[in-house]
């Protein structure tokens, strides 16, 4: 799967990410792992909670919220066989910088795409990482995990960018997200150097 084409990510994740920063530190990058998947459940809870009336959005976010809880479920087990146990939630300032691109005000369309985009833009960021995690851990059983994973945010990342444009009115949906991966291609440019999934 090339990012170029699927995500349309500008700027890729170096693979000594992997080796000089992830395999120094697995228990670091298990706890904030499972706290993004804790995080993308929640983020799903709150587009039903919003949109109630919505009701294809309510059942694929509701699908959402069961799967990302059993990701996260499975990255908790992983935590404890090995011996860890899961740490307090960290901050992942890569999402809290995305976040500051939703648009405030507007109407309630608006911000519903926003919030699709800003969710598919964390999916398909995720996706990357995974990748890149899957291709270069020196871990067998963590690669194919982090494999399994990959291909499960790309079909999130897809389904968001599926229902933004489902409900965007006249909004232009694809220029929007062009929009997302400019900015998505400044921030990153500070990450990539710490053993989080985002980090």
């Amino acid at each position: 799967m090339s990012e170029k084409t699927i995500l349309k990510l500008q700027l890729p994740t170096d693979p000594l990410w992997v080796k000089n920063v992830v395999e120094s530190n697995i228990e670091e990058l298990l706890t904030d792992h499972a706290f993004c998947e804790q995080k993308a459940a929640s983020n799903a809870i709150t587009l039903i909670v919003q949109n109630p009336n919505l009701s294809d959005l309510v059942q694929e976010m509701a699908k959402l919220v069961q799967e990302e809880m059993d990701h996260f479920k499975r990255v908790h087990d992983i935590i404890l066989e090995r011996g860890f146990v899961l740490g307090r939630e960290r901050k992942d300032n890569y999402v809290n910088e995305l976040r500051k691109f939703i648009v405030i005000g507007g109407g309630r369309t608006e911000q519903l795409i926003d919030r699709l985009l800003f969710s598919a833009m964390i999916e398909a960021r995720s996706c990357e990482r995974f990748k890149v995690l899957s291709e270069n851990i020196n871990d067998e059983a963590l690669s194919a995990f982090y494999h399994e994973l990959m291909i499960s945010e790309a079909t999130h990342y897809a389904m968001f960018i599926r229902l933004a444009k489902k409900y965007a009115g006249d909004i232009d949906v694809d220029k929007r997200w062009k929009q997302y991966l400019d900015y998505e291609a400044i921030v990153i440019q500070n990450y990539g150097k710490t053993e989080t999934i985002h980090g």
